[in-house]
């Protein structure tokens, strides 16, 4: 199986750059972010304060994650429900990035995340994937965007959603997370030693276009 991990911060396009490099491919595509996400919902509905660790880590045998590939598009389901247009709001990314310092909670979803990679040729994107969930992927690259055009494209994402919310609100909370995300004592989101820095923002056919260029280099033979 070839495994091609994307690193890079919230909002670098890592998603988009991974779906579009899945569908050229014929890869399965998987977005390990939207599982912390969908912890942090289920964290939430139980009403437990993110600052009672033992109390979230109780949880996580009764939370039920799966991934479905349905017509080629990955689906996230908490049980039986598919949450995949609950999860990508700030509230939620707030609770993902607590929820994912946890040691316990990255456990729990490290096995999953794995054997999705040991069975299939897959593109998994997150914030660890090169430097943690797949060490030895085939190719690693860290997805980069300047900070203001992160803030720019997350925001009008949330607009588009019915959000109510400012383009200096999102870069704030941006650069929060990104604090947390990349000082966290496990896991935390860097660029593994050997990945590919990969600019994503100019154009998106031309980024595509050196990705698939770097990922058949990697990957011939």
């Amino acid at each position: 199986m070839i495994n091609i991990a994307l690193d890079g911060p919230s909002g670098a396009g890592k998603s988009t750059l991974a779906k579009a490099l899945a569908a050229k491919l014929g890869y399965i595509y998987t977005d390990t972010g939207a599982m912390y996400r969908t912890i942090g919902l289920a964290v939430k509905r139980a009403d437990i304060s993110l600052e009672y660790k033992d109390a979230i880590i109780a949880l996580l045998p009764a939370i039920k994650i799966s991934l479905r590939f349905e017509n080629g598009e990955q689906k996230i389901y908490l049980g039986e429900e598919d949450v995949g247009g609950l999860i990508r709001t700030n509230e939620i990314s707030s609770y993902a990035s607590k929820v994912s310092a946890i040691p316990e909670v990255r456990t729990h979803l490290l096995d999953l995340q794995r054997d999705i990679a040991a069975k299939n040729n897959v593109i998994m994107d997150g914030r660890d994937i090169g430097t943690v969930i797949l060490p030895n992927a085939d190719v690693k690259f860290f997805v980069t965007v300047s900070d203001k055009e992160r803030a720019r494209r997350r925001y009008k994402e949330l607009i588009a959603k019915g959000e109510n919310t400012t383009e200096e609100e999102v870069y704030e909370m941006m650069k929060a997370r990104d604090l947390q995300d990349s000082t966290r004592a496990v896991a935390p989101a860097i660029p593994a030693a050997d990945a590919i820095s990969l600019d994503n923002s100019g154009d998106f056919d031309e980024v595509i276009a050196k990705a698939l260029s770097i990922i058949e280099e990697k990957t011939k033979g």
